[in-house]
């Protein structure tokens, strides 16, 4: 590491285990995977800090080993799951769903909710996960937090007492909370076809579950709370910037179920800057939409002038100004990342990705001119009404970049390289998308294969391919409804053998994944009002297969999706 020694490498433990143990409501949070990607989740950190600010909160940490056997025990005390009142799993990816099956096994708990009476913990889940369809995994889980942690849990707390009958509290919690779910008081019917029928209540709660945000992230602090060795982000103090994108993908549920985006000061930003360099001089800036942060400049040169690595999650290829490209090249960086997403004009306008072939090329030359000698390209293939013509677009996009990055380069007298990563596309609850089927593994692998043959003879270019079987995997459970249970049983017994899962269970995986769905059917995840008319998403649907484009989001409470026009 460059500049600085890392000091106090853990220096936020919150001090859970000195808190009287008897004397708390016991939460152990527990990340569905291992340590090393865990801790490098911003979310977990921020959600550990908020439960640890309670005066009656005792909570501590617990991740999905390394070994297979043994129990699961918390990083601060080595207590096992079972001595705590709450079990909170914090879920950001459907692909960990079946790791949570795996978790309450190795606890010694019953997997299923109904199983689960007095004095069994209590089993809640949240994350981005669980808030766009919880009800893959629904039977295993007690309740769900349907929002962000810091709107809602202190309401949940309010209402949670430990010696209760768990039934009545989770009544009392669905009745009186706003942002829980709990699917045991809630029933699903079919119709002959498959699709769903009727998701009503069984007893006294909402009909809808109402997704609640924190209006002004400002008010909160959201980075790190514990800078780790070992981590995905190794030595990183990650800032939030920004939650939501205004630039409204069609492909990509977090551009819309974090609407409005909002955007943290720049005041508050420094605050968190001075925190994390008194730790470290590596800073991530986290969020969807860090190139549109109002004063992003002066907060890489306020950066720069403390001494600051400074590296980004994402930025877009038209927002790459002087001062962002200025500021990577400072701070060491060495690979930069654009995502083109679709490889021809018309595709990327059916996506509604707002970016031309000469701001993606122009990115290019300023990445390389500032001395950054590595660039890595995100594509999807499989992505609605794609031709085999816009699969080859993207082999001509990436040569046209080639030749760009060479004539740079040369000036530079370096040569790097460009990593071309190939995604598959998943249709995601809650986009304009969410009605069509995902392309079919056979199609996908062609497409795959076309790529890199039309690139294989590129000098200094890599293709990284993601498995066309793990993304249906993942549209499987991110498109289901509570039937995929069994399946997610199923293939924790087979220990994540999701073949040999699918060739034994009698339930149709095609259904979900490839099947288009009818614009006025009742889809597994109606029953949450993210705030956006289900109209609106219809339209930018069709508005897609007519390949027109829309405007970003003006971020002032216009009418169009619905968000902003909430009470």
């Amino acid at each position: 590491m460059s500049g600085r020694s890392l000091k106090n490498v853990q220096y936020s433990e919150i001090g859970a285990v000195r808190k009287q143990w008897k004397e708390h409501i016991r939460v152990a949070l527990v990340y569905p995977n291992i340590y090393k990607i865990g801790m490098s989740n911003l979310g977990f950190q921020t959600v550990y800090d908020i439960l640890n600010r309670f005066d009656n909160i005792l909570c501590e940490r617990a991740f999905l080993p390394d070994n297979i056997t043994g129990p699961i025990l918390t990083k601060e005390s080595a207590r096992r799951l079972s001595e705590f009142d709450i079990i909170a799993f914090s879920v950001s990816f459907e692909s960990d769903f079946v790791n949570i099956l795996s978790i309450l096994k190795r606890a010694g708990l019953p997997i299923k909710a109904r199983e689960r009476g007095t004095p069994y913990p209590l089993v809640l889940a949240g994350g981005v996960a669980c808030f766009i369809n919880p009800e893959t995994i629904c039977e295993f889980i007690d309740c769900f937090v349907i929002g962000e942690a810091e709107a809602v849990l202190p309401n949940f707390f309010d209402y949670f007492e430990t010696d209760a009958d768990k039934e009545e509290t989770l009544l009392k919690i669905a009745k009186q909370v706003t942002g829980i779910y709990v699917p045991a008081f809630y029933e699903t019917s079919y119709k002959k076809d498959g699709t769903l029928n009727s998701f009503y209540p069984t007893a006294d709660v909402p009909e809808k579950i109402r997704y609640v945000y924190l209006k002004d992230i400002s008010t909160e602090q959201t980075c790190s709370k514990i800078v780790c060795d070992n981590t995905t982000f190794d030595r990183s103090f990650l800032i939030e910037v920004s939650r939501g994108c205004p630039h409204g993908c069609r492909f990509c549920s977090a551009g819309f179920v974090y609407r409005p985006p909002r955007f943290r000061s720049i005041a508050l930003l420094e605050k968190c800057l001075d925190k994390g360099i008194s730790i470290t001089d590596r800073i991530g800036l986290v969020g969807a939409a860090i190139s549109d942060l109002p004063e992003i400049a002066r907060l890489c040169s306020i950066a720069q002038i403390k001494g600051a690595q400074i590296s980004f999650s994402s930025v877009r290829a038209d927002a790459l100004s002087d001062e962002l490209v200025t500021a990577l090249k400072k701070s060491g960086t060495k690979t930069a990342t654009i995502a083109p997403d679709g490889g021809s004009q018309r595709i990327r306008d059916v996506i509604n990705k707002g970016l031309t072939e000469d701001q993606i090329l122009s990115a290019v030359e300023k990445i390389v001119e500032a001395g950054i000698p590595n660039i890595k390209l995100y594509f999807m293939i499989g992505l609605p009404t794609e031709t085999m013509e816009d699969v080859e677009s993207t082999v001509v996009l990436c040569k046209k970049i080639k030749r760009r990055f060479l004539d740079s380069s040369r000036q530079k007298k370096r040569i790097g390289h460009i990593t071309v990563s190939i995604n598959p596309f998943v249709p995601k609850p809650f986009t304009p998308f969410q009605w069509v089927g995902m392309d079919d593994i056979l199609s996908l692998k062609k497409k795959i294969s076309h790529i890199k043959n039309g690139l294989k003879k590129v000098a200094n270019v890599r293709i990284d391919a993601a498995s066309p079987n793990k993304s249906y995997i993942q549209a499987l459970i991110s498109r289901g409804d509570r039937k995929i249970a069994e399946l997610l049983s199923l293939a924790d017994s087979n220990n994540g053998n999701w073949g040999k899962t699918l060739k034994s269970s009698t339930i149709n995986a095609e259904f979900y994944v490839y099947r288009k769905k009818s614009l006025d059917e009742l889809l597994p995840w109606d029953f949450i009002d993210h705030g956006i008319k289900k109209s609106y998403l219809k339209k930018e649907y069709q508005k897609a297969l007519l390949q027109k484009t829309s405007a970003p989001c003006p971020m002032n409470s216009c009418k169009k999706c619905g968000v902003c026009i909430q009470e």
